[in-house]
């Protein structure tokens, strides 16, 4: 059989974590800032993790992950 493709997209916007979740980078940080306060922008810094919603769909994109 075949190996599977990783979606190229996925695999650079996702890291799996030792514990097998995924992570994500939330998005609305990199534009448009003088509006959102300080609060705001520093919480979109960091990063968050993958709903348990998305993660049967994001674990398709990666198949060896």
């Amino acid at each position: 059989m075949p190996k599977m493709k990783t979606n190229r997209g996925a695999a650079k916007r996702f890291k799996v974590t030792a514990r097998g979740k995924i992570k994500r980078h939330s998005s609305h940080y990199s534009h448009i800032r003088t509006k959102k306060d300080r609060d705001r922008k520093r919480g979109l810094r960091k990063p968050d993790l993958v709903s348990k919603v998305e993660v049967r769909n994001v674990r398709r994109m990666l198949p060896y992950t």
